[in-house]
């Protein structure tokens, strides 16, 4: 495939996707070198701790890698790229929530450690535990919500992602909202 001259980085990331999913290991390289960045700035805005965040980036680098036949070209690659990093900054931070609670034990405390202490005290908890409210009740809702309100992606770029019709996914997103405002509030 020859590339025009009006071709972007979105362009690049789709031909370097292709010859990746061919087998082509040194595409795959340039792929993840080219990812990594984004990816890393996904985590970062779920994740507030920045080791927490380059942990969730390793793991959906891996998840990349290995999970790179998955993309099935309905949504451009870099919208793909958006679900793998969010969903493993998402897992990241359920790992460390199930770490920080059976950490807090006072009698076993003496000084708090820092990796469970970023999901504890993080600015965005109150967001991360809207949102796996909302994976208990309604898993179909979380990702749609997640592309659209975190990270900006167009009704479009989103069904393309979840391989469901626009009015599905603007409804999901709407009946999402209505779950997850009451729990954003702020508690007196």
């Amino acid at each position: 495939m020859l590339m025009s001259d009006t071709s972007g980085p979105t362009d690049d990331l789709g031909v370097l996707a292709e010859r990746a999913q061919a087998g082509d290991k040194n595409a795959l390289d340039d792929l993840l070198r080219l990812v990594h960045p984004r990816v890393l700035r996904i985590c970062r805005s779920v994740l507030p701790y920045s080791a927490d965040a380059e942990d969730a980036a390793q793991e959906a680098l891996l998840n990349i890698a290995t999970k790179i036949n998955t993309y099935s070209g309905r949504s451009s690659f870099s919208t793909w790229v958006h679900s793998v990093a969010a969903n493993s900054a998402r897992s990241t931070y359920r790992k460390l929530k199930r770490t920080a609670q059976a950490a807090h034990n006072p009698e076993t405390m003496d000084r708090p450690d820092p990796r469970t202490t970023s999901v504890i005290a993080g600015t965005r908890l109150d967001l991360l535990e809207a949102l796996e409210t909302l994976e208990k009740s309604r898993p179909q809702m979380v990702t749609p919500l997640v592309l659209r309100d975190v990270y900006g992606l167009s009704y479009e770029e989103i069904a393309a992602e979840v391989g469901a019709p626009l009015g599905t996914v603007k409804s999901r997103i709407h009946d999402a909202r209505e779950v997850v405002r009451p729990l954003l509030r702020p508690k007196d």
